[in-house]
């Protein structure tokens, strides 16, 4: 499974904790950005990308970083065929909804909110989630039209 990766300055520590444990894995990782940490950075530049490769393949998964994660879902929410859920701590059921209900293809992480172990336990339940169809499928659908 490929799981494309972004981030602005806010999430640049987890980002990269989370694309070595990816790697670790066994996960094929492409990695949008940032780089190095730039506090004047804007999430677009790297998020926008990112969303745009998650939203050309139905197995390809992706992972974004912000502050509180917010904008940056917000952002990859306006590319066509990306449902992008926002996990900033709170009941880890959240995370299997957004799989299991809305398909979810991006999780964004408000790092400034969850602790290193945390994401990777939610990243993992995220990952082994299965969407379930059915009556779920048909909103889908009316989302990407």
């Amino acid at each position: 499974m490929k799981i494309v990766l972004a981030t602005d300055h806010a999430g640049f520590e987890l980002k990269n904790h989370v694309k070595d444990f990816l790697i670790k894995s066994g996960y094929q990782v492409e990695d949008f950005g940032a780089y190095e940490y730039n506090a004047t950075d804007d999430y677009p530049d790297f998020i926008l990308p990112a969303a745009h490769v998650v939203a050309s393949s139905p197995k390809i998964f992706g992972i974004i970083f912000g502050g509180s994660g917010q904008g940056e879902a917000m952002a990859a929410n306006r590319v066509k065929g990306v449902r992008a859920a926002v996990y900033y701590d709170g009941p880890m059921r959240i995370i299997k909804y957004s799989r299991q209900h809305n398909d979810a293809n991006i999780l964004s992480l408000g790092a400034r909110f969850i602790s290193k172990e945390k994401a990777i336990k939610v990243i993992e339940l995220w990952l082994k989630t299965p969407f379930e169809g059915e009556r779920h499928l048909q909103r889908i659908k009316k989302l990407d039209k």
